[in-house]
């Protein structure tokens, strides 16, 4: 007696609302929908009043205290305490319940092929279905459930990578970011050309590396180049008479400087040189005066040389030379004797003579320093006629320089215009050749009589990187039943796909679009053999099928191949491990065998 398949734990009655409608296979009922949700009851429950409720939808309903029945409501049968929901005032409908499960089922993502009944669906299906679309958790892009691996191994910009040289970690759409400041990044010297230089010694390296290019000891009056470090001297004597015009604009730049602040010096050295004069030309005519006076008698010269020097003393100017001076006062015959020799002029006339070499020499100290500045500006005045001609000379030479580099870069320019257009041309001719190359081995795999064998080289390898997730599947050359006859080809999961992913060898069976389909028969209706050879021809691993003609892969294809359709579990990699007769030399045969019958 068969066993009855066991119902989902109890855990799966309070979490989730109905079946959604589009699962069903056949015509809907309204007694097998919720209430509530309105969808497909699951673990359907039946209120005192007689209406279905899912159990998930029930228990929220009256999560927050006793409810009045919609369903009644809208019904016009609502009559308390009937139409009442509330806890404990609803059972589970066994018999409505095993009557949903058994309903036929199909899956509602695109492209899937799952049948069954609503019960196996809840089983095996839901929320496992290959074809399910899903965010992706991090960069919440809308995947297929079985490309969720692939997306977050190579699609994801959210994904985490470790950085190959510093081995920090970082996202993806940061991997330009990060190269910009990772200290252990590699880098090339521009001197010396030397590669995978860390970024972290790479100021080190420059300071010692005698390639590396710095710019010119003039760069601070202009000279703009660069120059190897062991090239320095041999530039400074090369360009020595560049460097000096360059000299000579600062030179001059300087001189305009200086210019500005000549007149002011001279100025005030002017001044100077006047009020010294005056004071000269006053100290002259202070002796003419003390002269004049010393030539009269002794006691009015006493006198008067009393009162002028009672007057210099004093500071104050004295009495003009005409005006008379007063009779002198009548002494003693002593005191007459006594002054009749009064010294005082000449010691006076001595200290103004002193007093007036000082001023003189100060004048001619002058004269010669205004003579000395005199000179130096005619001398830079001439040096700067001759650096004018330098550059007027230079400046000719530049000009008729630049116009002989202005017509070399035009040279250069259309030449580097005619080596673009070789290149474009020759990249193109290199695709055609790759084209060309493409099609001729596919053309030399190519069959015309439904049968071919398509041998699979450096099996270990591509396995490797079939479970690595780099190249999970394989397409075979194409063939065809007949020259003007259906175009197919082979697809192989060398680690499984779907049920077989790792345990099994999965072929799979691809009709692809032809010129011919407008004259052939659709949807696709013949005998498909699939075989992995035994190469000591004792025990082929053989499947078959004969298509299903509603399946959209085995209708006229409308883009360049249909859904591949054959056996996930065609054979088991166990079979292939180890010593075997199915792998020899790293290398497996797979047949394919259409048959023609009734084309």
């Amino acid at each position: 007696m068969a066993t009855q398949e066991p119902s989902p734990p109890s855990s799966m009655e309070s979490n989730k609302p109905g079946f959604p409608k589009k699962i069903l296979g056949n015509k809907l009922e309204d007694k097998h929908l919720c209430n509530c949700c309105h969808n497909i009851l699951r673990r359907p429950f039946q209120a005192q009043c007689g209406h279905r409720f899912c159990s998930y939808c029930f228990n929220r309903t009256v999560s927050n205290g006793p409810q009045k029945c919609n369903a009644c409501i809208k019904e016009d049968i609502f009559e308390e305490p009937t139409s009442v929901l509330k806890q404990g005032c609803a059972f589970p409908d066994n018999a409505v319940r095993r009557e949903v499960e058994s309903l036929s089922a199909v899956c509602i993502n695109e492209d899937c092929t799952w049948e069954g009944t609503i019960k196996e669906y809840e089983l095996n299906h839901e929320g496992k279905c290959e074809f399910m679309i899903i965010p992706c958790p991090s960069c919440k892009e809308r995947i297929r459930f079985n490309e969720q691996e692939r997306h977050n191994e190579r699609e994801c910009p959210e994904r985490t990578l470790n950085c190959k040289y510093c081995k920090e970690p970082f996202h993806f759409k940061n991997i330009k970011a990060h190269d910009e400041i990772c200290p252990k990044y590699p880098m090339i010297c521009e001197g010396c050309a030397k590669k995978k230089i860390p970024r972290e010694k790479y100021v080190d390296h420059i300071k010692l590396c005698t390639k590396f290019r710095t710019p010119c000891r003039f760069h601070v009056v202009g000279c703009d180049m660069s120059v190897e470090k062991e090239k320095i001297h041999d530039h400074e004597r090369a360009y020595a008479y560049e460097h000096l015009n360059l000299l000579l604009h600062y030179i001059m730049g300087m001189k305009v400087s200086m210019e500005g602040l000549q007149p002011q010096g001279l100025e005030v050295a002017g001044h100077k040189l006047l009020e010294l004069q005056q004071s000269l030309r006053e100290l002259e005519a202070r002796v003419s005066q003390l002269s004049t006076t010393s030539s009269g008698p002794p006691v009015q010269g006493a006198a008067a040389s009393s009162s002028s020097s009672s007057t210099c003393s004093a500071g104050l100017p004295g009495p003009p030379a005409s005006a008379p001076l007063p009779p002198p006062p009548t002494l003693p015959p002593t005191l007459s004797v006594s002054t009749s020799f009064t010294p005082l002029p000449s010691s006076v006339g001595a200290a103004l003579e002193l007093q007036l070499h000082s001023e003189k020499t100060k004048v001619a100290e002058l004269g010669r320093r205004c003579t000395e500045l005199e000179v130096k500006a005619g001398t830079f005045e001439n040096v700067v006629c001759v650096l004018n001609r330098e550059v007027e000379r230079f400046a000719t030479t530049m000009e008729a320089s630049n116009r002989q580099h202005k017509l070399d870069q035009d040279k250069i320019e259309a030449l580097s215009n005619k080596v673009r257009q070789l290149e474009r041309t020759v990249g193109l001719k290199d695709l055609t050749v790759v084209e060309m190359e493409g099609r001729l081995r596919e053309m030399s795999a190519t069959t015309f009589d439904g049968v071919f064998i398509w041998r699979i080289s450096d099996f270990a390898k591509k396995r490797q990187d079939a479970i690595a997730g780099r190249a999970p599947a394989m397409f075979s050359p194409a063939f065809y039943t007949s020259k003007y006859g259906y175009k197919m080809c082979l697809r192989i999961y060398l680690n499984g796909d779907g049920t077989g992913r790792g345990s099994h060898l999965s072929l799979f069976f691809v009709v692809m679009r032809g010129l011919n389909d407008a004259l052939l028969k659709w949807p696709f209706n013949q005998k498909v053999t699939l075989m992995l050879l035994d190469q000591s021809n004792r025990e082929h691993i053989i499947d078959a099928f004969r298509p299903d003609v509603t399946s959209s892969s085995f209708q006229r294809p409308v883009s360049e191949m249909n859904i591949a359709s054959g056996c996930p579990l065609f054979c088991p990699l166990s079979k292939l491990d180890g010593k075997n007769s199915y792998i020899r030399d790293d290398t497996i045969f797979i047949k394919a065998i259409v048959d023609l019958t009734g084309l």
